[in-house]
């Protein structure tokens, strides 16, 4: 947990609380899943904050562990490409994404069936108003997302080769992607009504596309998610209050060595932000495998030290 990066450690963090929390209400009578679960948008219980607050909860323990164990293992190295703000908008977005898919399919469904004609629904042999009946249509998990980051993951590295159970041979990150995006559409137009939003998972994916897509063709839009003007002079302040409080406790003399200046400072962040563009633009062009080892030393020191 300790060399875990910031944020996908916080998102592993808070859905497991969210999954407890769930869990400890139900004892309670309390049923957190209808209150935050995504709803279809035209029942009565949907709220627009569901489409942020259904990626937290989990239906089972098996849903929330396969969830944050591909979290762990692929969000940890995204992160540390991306750094943790724009890692977690991108996870956001996938999620939200996700969502907005499963809405427009349950439209659609809801439009072909012809629902809004009745006004009571038998539904597994219980007659329930219609209502009642699309306040069941009810979206959790944070797969959309997680999908996404799978997505990210055999975008920035399609050649890194993974050992995927039960195969007793690696395969390529953009094989893995491929194969998941194939299974998932087949799930989706089976019907085997198996209770997974297998299009949510392919909506999170999309989404996902969307935006590195997005971000390659504007790297400017990209970079705004570095440190901000208002980190960069906090920081400024902090080096002047450290260099006082080290000058103060020494004597000068000639043998003192020389302190960094804020110009020369900016100058050599900026000198190692435009050695980390080029190393991101070397993966995105050949993959992970073709950076050197000084580069790839690089790449890790940089994300421990944002």
């Amino acid at each position: 947990m300790n060399n875990m990066p910031l944020m996908t450690k916080n998102l592993l963090v808070v859905n497991f609380l969210a999954y407890m929390a769930t869990w400890v209400l139900e004892l309670r009578g309390i049923d957190l899943t209808a209150m935050l679960g995504l709803h279809f948008f035209l029942a009565s219980d949907f709220h627009f904050y569901q489409f942020f607050t259904y990626m937290f909860l989990h239906g089972s323990f098996m849903h929330i562990f396969f969830n944050m164990f591909a979290l762990w293992m692929f969000g940890s190295v995204i992160e540390r490409v991306w750094g943790p703000k724009k890692f977690l908008f991108y996870y956001i977005c996938c999620g939200i994404g996700a969502g907005l898919t499963q809405e427009i399919v349950q439209y659609a469904d809801y439009s072909i069936q012809g629902i809004s004609a009745y006004q009571y629904v038998n539904a597994g042999g219980v007659q329930m108003t219609t209502d009642a009946y699309v306040n069941l249509w009810t979206t959790i998990g944070a797969s959309g997302a997680v999908y996404g980051i799978l997505l990210a993951f055999g975008m920035i590295f399609p050649n890194e080769r993974l050992f995927i159970i039960p195969f007793p041979f690696p395969i390529k990150a953009k094989w893995l992607i491929v194969g998941y995006i194939a299974i998932e559409l087949f799930s989706a137009f089976q019907s085997s009504g198996d209770g997974v939003a297998h299009m949510a998972h392919l909506g999170g994916m999309l989404f996902g596309f969307l935006l590195i897509r997005y971000w390659q063709k504007h790297p400017d839009a990209s970079g705004r998610f570095g440190r901000s003007r208002g980190m960069e002079f906090f920081d400024s302040l902090k080096r002047r209050y450290d260099d006082r409080r080290q000058n103060n406790g020494m004597h000068a003399g000639y043998g003192a060595s020389r302190r960094e200046t804020d110009e020369e400072y900016n100058a050599r962040k900026h000198q190692n932000q435009e050695e980390i563009d080029a190393i991101l633009d070397k993966i995105r062009k050949s993959g992970y495998d073709s950076l050197t080892k000084e580069e790839k030393q690089k790449l890790f020191d940089q994300s421990r030290n944002p």
